[in-house]
């Protein structure tokens, strides 16, 4: 992923980001993200629009809940925020056990996708375990989800999760190909506490570099923490410099 771009979701420096926004913001552009990725920003926009233009931060991505939501507000916001990408982080692991139940999302998702093209914004979806555990006539749920989807509906792969759904991430890449335009990058055990056991890039049990080779469709690589037992903005300035160093490579 030697052109992609960087950034990191917000999420994982959450209770930061809770207690003082636009420092946060600040301390993530000191690191060297040019790029972060808000979660939750309809709730946020207020005080993420001053502080990104302060830290001089962009935030091409977005994490929203869209199912369900005033998509209007949601499209308002990720505009203000000068977002392109807009994600529906999760739906829930039970909605994809069935052919029926997966082919309901992904018909909301594209009735989402319909209503932003005219605002210039692109939906996406992120992925956690259940998606890639669920194997439905031989194929993950994910990629029944994808052949479902409008083609300008893209993925967000979550890599680690991936993992620990039992599949392959960097294979996983290359099946979906160009539909993989985001992913997020982490690293840690795949069988056990695998959220408070995260570590930064390159210290855990996922095949890192074989998924960076196989990234090379995706736009944004966004590093992210589910949890951290450390000190999250050393994780995270962790995993960024290890990032640089396989990009100049």
């Amino acid at each position: 992923m030697s052109a992609t771009a960087i950034s990191v979701q917000v999420y994982s420096v959450r209770e930061a980001f809770t207690a003082d926004p636009a420092a946060t913001l600040q301390r993530l552009a000191d690191i060297g993200f040019t790029n972060v990725e808000p979660y939750g920003f309809v709730e946020h926009v207020d005080a993420l629009e001053p502080a990104l233009r302060a830290a001089g931060l962009a935030a091409p991505s977005g994490h929203n809940r869209l199912l369900g939501r005033d998509r209007e507000e949601i499209f308002d916001a990720a505009q203000r925020l000068g977002m392109t990408t807009v994600v529906e982080p999760m739906v829930p692991a039970e909605e994809w056990q069935t052919l029926d139940s997966i082919r309901r999302t992904a018909e909301a998702l594209n009735e989402i996708a319909a209503a932003a093209r005219p605002r210039n914004l692109r939906v996406g979806y992120h992925n956690h375990a259940w998606e890639l555990a669920s194997v439905i006539d031989g194929v993950t749920a994910l990629e029944h989800l994808v052949a479902a989807l409008e083609p300008d509906v893209v993925l967000e792969v979550d890599t680690f999760w991936a993992a620990v759904g039992g599949q392959d991430p960097a294979a996983l890449l290359r099946r979906l190909g160009d539909r993989a335009r985001l992913i997020h990058i982490k690293d840690g055990p795949v069988t056990g506490e695998v959220k408070k056991d995260q570590v930064p890039l390159g210290e855990g049990e996922i095949a890192v570099d074989a998924v960076l080779d196989a990234a090379g469709a995706a736009e944004l690589g966004v590093v992210e923490f589910d949890e951290y037992a450390g000190d999250e903005f050393d994780g995270v300035a962790r995993s960024l410099a290890y990032l640089h160093q396989k990009q100049a490579q």
